[in-house]
């Protein structure tokens, strides 16, 4: 806590002195662009009479004329001037807005309240499981799947788990665990499949329409490797095999479901739906 106070009062005195270097940089700034607009008022002035432009005479006259206008400006320009007690009362502004800023965390903050360990909030995680977001359920059967590493159903979950939580590559990693305990889990496979396809951007590389194939040859009622199998092969212009894949599936649909609606639509031509 000590440090913290600490820190928090040099960072006060840091704020105070950047807001007065500012400002003298801001006065320099200023000076500095009046000068350099009346060196290059005059500079082309010169290049002008150099490129045969102007005569010697229209020469002289409009230095003349461009000096008198710099000589007048610096005669009426007020010079910024930085009275005595600015600074006094720059730095005390700053102090004020700490100050306030200070009592309102002392107000509405917990300054003594100590950090909770990851691992405590993952303990609170699980005794409400229910009650969890994708990334907090992900981080509580992470725990089990170390604790239990050949525990294959809580792998399928920590992929599921881990899919929801939009961290594709970790659920395909999780799928994988698991298909290597049980080569014949078809579902396994289908969700393997489509978190690489998510982990794609949403194409079906090579990986994940193998991992599709492999979970139809379990069981051809996986709907899922089916709908991505007929993408694959839409995308490739390979009509038989989208036909092949998505009739069974626009099939298993409702016919007032809207993805069967669109599947007809989307299906190529070849015989009857």
């Amino acid at each position: 806590m000590t440090f913290f106070w600490i820190m928090t009062a040099l960072l006060a005195a840091l704020a105070g002195l950047l807001v007065l270097a500012g400002a003298r940089r801001g006065a320099d700034a200023g000076e500095a662009v009046e000068t350099a607009a009346a060196v290059a008022e005059l500079a082309e002035l010169d290049r002008l009479k150099a490129r045969g432009l102007m005569d010697e005479a229209s020469w002289t006259a409009a230095r003349a004329e461009a000096g008198r206008r710099i000589l007048s400006g610096e005669r009426t320009a007020a010079p910024l001037r930085v009275g005595a007690k600015d600074r006094v009362w720059t730095l005390a502004g700053v102090g004020v807005t700490v100050a306030a800023a200070l009592g309102l965390y002392m107000a509405v903050g917990t300054s003594g309240l100590p950090d909770q360990a990851y691992e405590r909030r993952v303990d609170e995680w699980a005794t409400q499981p229910e009650m969890l977001e994708g990334p907090q359920l992900a981080a509580v059967v992470a725990r089990v799947v170390r604790e239990q590493p050949d525990n294959r159903e809580a792998l399928t979950m920590l992929g599921a788990a881990r899919f929801d939580a939009g961290d594709p590559i970790g659920a395909a990693s999780a799928f994988r665990r698991a298909l290597a305990l049980n080569p014949e889990d078809a579902q396994s496979w289908a969700r393997l499949g489509e978190s690489l396809v998510r982990a794609n951007g949403g194409e079906v590389g090579g990986d994940a329409e193998a991992a599709f194939h492999e979970a139809l040859k379990r069981d051809q009622s996986q709907l899922g490797a089916r709908y991505f199998l007929g993408e694959a092969a839409l995308a490739r212009g390979d009509a038989a095999t989208v036909r092949e894949m998505w009739l069974p599936l626009i099939a298993a649909l409702d016919p007032a479901d809207p993805r069967r609606t669109d599947l007809e639509r989307r299906l190529p031509p070849g015989g009857p739906a």
